[in-house]
């Protein structure tokens, strides 16, 4: 038997996904007809917004990526830190203590600018 013309794959693949489309509808309708759906928490209200139309079109995927695979981006981490050292020098007792954590969070405030202005230039931002 010979190949299959391009015209042939691409048939069989528009069956096989108009198949699966038939299927999640129908997993859905079933879902819907159980009152799975309707008695769900967040029936009829309005999706909370994640970020993803903010997010610029080449991150869009790699952040989803890391975010199905619980990765965290280095810059997500760059601002979670920062946000601990605020906290943490807010509530220093000693003055040494404060002068410790305020250079710390100067050079990663230092850090996460380069790494942002780095991405604005090149494009990635």
């Amino acid at each position: 038997m010979s190949d299959p013309t391009d015209t042939e794959r691409r048939k069989r693949r528009d069956l096989s996904i108009q198949a699966q489309d038939e299927a999640i509808g129908l997993a859905i309708a079933r879902a819907y007809a159980s009152g799975e759906i309707p008695g769900a928490e967040s029936f009829g209200k309005p999706m909370k917004p994640d970020g993803f139309a903010e997010t610029p079109g080449e991150f869009r995927m790699p952040f989803k990526v890391l975010r199905n695979a619980d990765a965290v981006p280095p810059e997500i981490g760059m601002f979670r830190k920062r946000a601990q050292l605020r906290a943490a020098l807010e509530t220093a007792a000693d003055a040494d203590a404060r002068a410790a954590l305020q250079r710390q969070l100067n050079e990663l405030e230092q850090a996460l600018a380069l790494r942002l202005e780095g991405m604005r230039v090149s494009g990635r931002l």
